[in-house]
């Protein structure tokens, strides 16, 4: 049965799933804690426009996505704050936009897009090695700004004012992890794709959340809660030949109704 870890492109695919858990608990846990879901969904979808890019230059759109959804999720972090409107209308904005920008570079280019439905809806059994040399690089960047900054993430999350108070600078610690989600959004973007990257950054932080409120806890439960939930949707969607983002978000929402219904009605928390 385990015989299809022979192949190369499944092996890459597990490694894929492995850095994009890791990613994804670190991350995640402070996006479902500071509740900053749908800015993620924003930032996620404006990645599209780095995407673009990099199919009119011709180089690895993975590449070109990084400095676009870095400098779209500092935008969208300045604008809702010193601009004067509301923070859900600065997201459906830069959401758009991102959208537009990306769908008219690729427009632009001469040639069809082969890779394109893998960006939008993931496809993890396609990563290639060169990826994964990326991929590995963006967690250690977040491992890293988490190690290092771990006290400012954690006072901005829970409370930004009491944060001010303790003499951080809140807005700044606030981009930084902005761009956090950013770098995470380009670890998912194969995997999953950009319609479907909120649910890998949310559901294992929210599964994890209901069992602890420790922080170093609770990332890594997600991380574990991400690898076991993204592999077996891996395996399901090789064995029944069916997309695998989408397979992989299923599993993971499936996961998540199980435990809030057993919790409620069977252990009574």
């Amino acid at each position: 049965m385990l015989d299809f870890i022979q192949y190369q492109f499944m092996q890459n695919a597990l490694i894929s799933a492995i850095l994009v858990s890791v990613a994804c608990g670190l991350v995640g846990t402070y996006v479902v804690l500071k509740k900053i879901v749908s800015i993620s969904g924003g930032i996620s979808h404006a990645a599209f426009g780095g995407i673009g890019l990099g199919y009119f230059l011709g180089i690895n759109p993975v590449i070109t996505a990084i400095p676009f959804s870095i400098l779209s999720a500092v935008f969208m972090g300045e604008i809702s704050k010193k601009v004067d409107i509301s923070e859900d209308t600065a997201i459906g904005i830069l959401w758009s936009v991102g959208m537009a920008i990306g769908i008219i570079f690729i427009n632009l280019t001469p040639g069809y897009a082969p890779d394109l439905f893998s960006y939008l809806f993931g496809s993890i059994l396609t990563v290639p090695s060169s990826d994964l040399l990326i991929m590995l690089v963006l967690d250690i960047i977040i491992l890293l700004m988490v190690i290092l900054f771990r006290r400012e993430f954690a006072a901005i999350s829970f409370d930004e004012e009491f944060a001010e108070a303790l003499g951080i600078r809140a807005n700044l610690f606030y981009i930084l992890l902005l761009a956090m989600v950013a770098l995470s959004v380009v670890v998912l973007i194969k995997v999953v794709g950009v319609i479907l990257i909120i649910a890998l950054l949310t559901i294992p932080s929210a599964i994890a959340r209901q069992f602890t409120y420790n922080l170093p806890k609770l990332m890594l439960l997600s991380i574990f809660l991400g690898m076991i939930l993204t592999m077996s949707g891996l395996m399901l969607s090789y064995i029944y030949d069916i997309s695998s983002g989408a397979t992989i978000v299923l599993v993971l929402g499936m996961a998540f109704a199980v435990v809030s219904i057993a919790r409620k009605y069977l252990f009574n928390l």
